[in-house]
């Protein structure tokens, strides 16, 4: 006890003596919570090198910016994410994404302090632009983003913050369990389709947007990651590709002429049930069935039929896509 108390009195008389020979102390030391200063009497950097200008006051209790991903994320979780990583040279401050702010930083009073030079909340004075310009000067040259100049998210100004929130430790549109819901704020008719009884597997998880789409802009229609819908849809259909002796040209043609992808409610993601599907370009062959005459190569095929009631085209045409038959077209099995 004695040893604290004789440090104790020592550190007072230099609190003194410093203010009896009119040695100002920081003013950014004391006004910094108690547990961010080191003993040189600074602040100290918490996460990264000169982190401690904002740490000073945003601390781990602190309301980070609100988006629409997360209401209440914490400002310190970042050291948890690739952003807060002391081992990569290329990890930005926070001075490098929000800016000097030297308003803010500055502010003395109990009064909300300006904004700072670059926000990223959604109803910031920034533009889109000027939000982005931060995350393009690090991960423009990233192969993934080089076309998203003049893509179709960027020329309708949406933030890259619309979308991530790096502060977060687990940022949801990286996670192909959550990433439709991210995409699924905006895409609201893409939510509903995903609803329907034939979809694809995106609320179990086994695949995301991005696995045909390219949020950040794409030399391919709909922001597709390949150039066409049909390399995009190959992609995971090989067996649909060909070559085949007799193709099918609508399937050479476009996917989506027969399928809707985001949902339908029929099976197979078709956009109309069969054999109206089919009808839509076989009208020649629908008007014979209706007359009761036979189809070339159909034996004596009538209305008394199921296929002369508009219910079996695939019972003979199995491989709709394309086939190697000898038979040839009019029985693709």
């Amino acid at each position: 006890m004695k040893a604290v108390s004789r440090v104790l009195a020592q550190v007072l008389a230099m609190g003194a003596f410093a203010c009896a020979m009119g040695i100002a102390v920081p003013a950014q030391a004391a006004d910094a919570p108690k547990h961010l200063v080191a003993t040189s009497g600074a602040p100290k950097d918490l996460i990264l090198k000169g982190d401690a200008k904002c740490t000073g006051c945003h601390d781990e209790t602190d309301d980070a910016a609100p988006t629409m991903l997360d209401l209440h994320p914490s400002v310190l979780s970042i050291a948890a994410t690739r952003h807060g990583n002391q081992a990569d040279g290329r990890t930005p401050t926070c001075v490098k994404c929000h800016g000097e702010s030297d308003k803010h930083v500055n502010h003395k009073g109990k009064d909300k302090p300006p904004a700072p030079d670059r926000g990223f909340r959604k109803n910031t004075a920034n533009t889109a632009a000027e939000r982005n310009e931060a995350c393009l000067s690090c991960h423009e040259k990233d192969r993934k983003r080089s076309h998203w100049s003049g893509s179709q998210h960027e020329t309708a100004e949406v933030a890259c913050a619309s979308c991530h929130n790096i502060h977060a430790k687990k940022d949801k549109v990286l996670s192909k369990s959550t990433q439709p819901e991210v995409c699924y704020s905006c895409h609201k008719t893409e939510r509903a389709q995903s609803h329907r009884i034939s979809t694809h597997p995106l609320d179990a998880g086994k695949m995301a947007c991005s696995d045909c789409h390219n949020s950040h802009g794409s030399i391919g229609p709909k922001l597709l990651t390949k150039k066409s819908v049909n390399e995009t849809c190959y992609t995971c259909h090989a067996e649909k590709r060909g070559p085949f002796l007799f193709e099918h040209e609508p399937v050479a043609d476009d996917c989506t002429t027969c399928h809707t992808p985001h949902g339908s409610s029929n099976t197979a993601l078709l956009k109309a049930r069969l054999p109206f599907l089919c009808q839509e370009c076989h009208q020649d062959h629908g008007s014979a069935l209706r007359s009761g005459r036979s189809l070339p190569g159909a034996g004596n095929l009538t209305t008394a039929s199921p296929l002369g009631n508009y219910r079996g085209c695939a019972n003979c045409h199995v491989q709709v896509h394309g086939s190697n038959s000898p038979g040839g077209k009019a029985f693709n099995r």
